[in-house]
Order: C-alpha cells, then structure tokens, then sequence
C-alpha cells in the first residue's frame, strides 16, 4: 500500500537533480562581468569538481552572436561558462538570462563492456536483488527501457568499497537507519555519487549515517572502502543499492510529475567480475563472492598508482 511508502520519495532516476542556478542555496553560483572592452564574461562556481550541463536561455540578447539557447559543460571548481562579443565594438551588449543545470556529461562515449568489482571487499559473499522503478510500481510512471538498478545484501554490517575509479563529487549523510517494520520505500538514505573518466555516474545509496571514509573531491579506486551498508528495516538484511547512469538527454520539463516524467538518464547494465566468474551479468536470488583481480586494477590505475598500491 502507498501508506506504507515515504511519499517524500523521488525514484531514483530522478534523485541526480535538475536545478534552477537562482536558487539561493543552488550548488553553483553563476554571476556576469562586463569587461573593457565591452565583451560579458559568463562564469561559475560551484561545490563540487564534477560534470554538469548547463543550459543558458537568454530572454534578451542584442548586440552579440550567438544562439538565446546554449548549453555549456562544466567541469572543475569554477571557471568561464561562456563569453558574449560584441558585434560594435562601440557599443555595449544588452542581455538577461536564465539558467537550469543537470549533473552529466551529455551523451558520453563510454564501454558497455567494462568489467566493474562488487561494491564489497573481496571474499564477501553477497546476495543480489533488483531494485524496481518506483515511479512505475506506485506513481503509474512507466518504466525505462534500459532500468537497472541492482540491491547487494550482506548477512551481517560490512564496508561499501568502490566498483571503479573515479572522483567522488556527491555525498549526502543526513538520515539514520530507518526502524519501521512495514517500510516499503524511502528516500531518507544516505548516498554518494562517484564519477567515472569515461563522463557515466555511480550512485551508491543505502549507507550507515556518519560512515563515510571518504569526501568530496577524492579519487577512490576498484576496492576502496567508501562507509558502511545499513539497513531498511529491522526485518532485512544490510545492504547497499548501486545505479549506473549517464546524461541522455537535455530537454527538461520544468511541469514534469512522478506521473508523466521522463528520465533524463540512461542507464547501464553493468559486468562485474566475481570470484565465480571474470565477466558476469548479475542474476537477481543469486548469490555471488566479491573479488579484485589485479588485472582489473591494471585496467584503470595509472603506473604511479598501481606503485603507490604495490603492484608491479
């Protein structure tokens, strides 16, 4: 029954954010300088080093080339977003705009066939299950062709470690483990966001509060301890959920409910190598051991990195 569901939920395909740039507590902060020579240097700040595409509407342009409707990614701390010239140079630009973000990289090349670790360390034996698209079991929402998000069960507490390389650029770790017997679904879990080189996002949800052993900004690598799984609800096992995505598309509708909204995301079904089997396709019921082979690390770390971890 939805009485049973925290309604405060978003599904998870939406959880990644599309945001106004003019709220006041937005993670970037745009702001417009007029220079010598007429030109408008457009730029930005923001909270955390990863990918974003930014969408610019000017309401008024004159004066200057370019489209009223740009988007612009952004990577990195702060930097220009874009710069308007003047067409007289006589002359100042005249402009206004709005702005709308999305975490991402707009269509990244990336390898369907990559072989990821299992977010535990290795020897740890994990039963596996699939998340379903909420928007759909509950919202009458449909759900998305490619939907994959896997649950990874563990029989008693253990460390969360990273399933790739990569920078962690989202961490959130406000909510304790819920307590009630009959929760179905909530959105009061602790996450973290890591972005991989290739521009695809893992979101890890379902961890202890106060556990996280790493922070924003950090390279984590296959098996780094990341915090601790919780648990649901007194009657389940611990457990941590994994979503792999990438930014699909642009078009944000500003009127979208959990009804009729459109994932902005793809989303990966992804391989994993295992103790039982190198390159595996994950079974829902079934049960798997962790392992981290050497060639996987091989695969991602840098000659200086595989040093630092004393692999030759």
């Amino acid at each position: 029954m939805i009485s049973k569901i925290k309604l405060a939920a978003l599904v998870f395909s939406f959880s990644l954010g599309v945001l106004k740039v003019s709220a006041q507590d937005s993670p970037i902060k745009i702001s417009s300088k007029v220079n010598t020579d007429r030109s408008v240097d457009i730029s930005f700040e923001k909270q955390d080093p990863g990918t974003y595409t930014v969408l610019v509407n000017f309401g008024d342009l004159t004066n200057a080339d370019g489209s009223n409707e740009q988007d612009v990614t952004i990577k990195g701390y702060s930097g220009n977003l874009l710069t308007l010239k003047p067409r007289n140079a006589e002359q100042g630009i005249g402009y206004s705009y709005t702005s709308t973000y999305i975490r991402g990289k707009f269509e990244p090349k990336y390898d369907a066939n990559f072989i990821y670790v299992l977010p535990y360390k290795s020897g740890t034996k994990i039963r596996i299950a699939e998340a379903e698209f909420v928007g759909a079991k509950y919202f009458g929402n449909t759900t998305p062709a490619d939907w994959k998000v896997y649950n990874f069960y563990s029989k008693v507490q253990d460390t969360v470690t990273a399933v790739r390389k990569g920078v962690v650029v989202d961490i959130k770790d406000l909510h304790e483990s819920e307590n009630s017997g009959n929760l179905v679904y909530s959105s009061k879990s602790n996450s973290m966001i890591i972005e991989h080189a290739d521009g695809t996002l893992a979101t890890y949800k379902g961890f202890k509060k106060g556990s996280f052993v790493v922070e924003v900004g950090q390279t984590v690598f296959p098996g780094t301890v990341l915090g601790l799984n919780a648990k649901t609800n007194p009657k389940s096992d611990f457990h941590i959920s994994l979503m792999l995505s990438y930014l699909k598309s642009k078009e944000i509708d500003r009127t979208r409910t959990l009804q009729n909204s459109k994932s902005l995301y793809g989303f990966i079904t992804p391989r994993f190598s295992t103790q039982e089997d190198p390159n595996v396709i994950l079974e829902a019921r079934k049960t798997y051991i962790a392992a981290l082979p050497v060639e996987v690390l091989k695969k991602e770390l840098t000659k200086k990195e595989l040093k630092k971890q004393g692999i030759k």
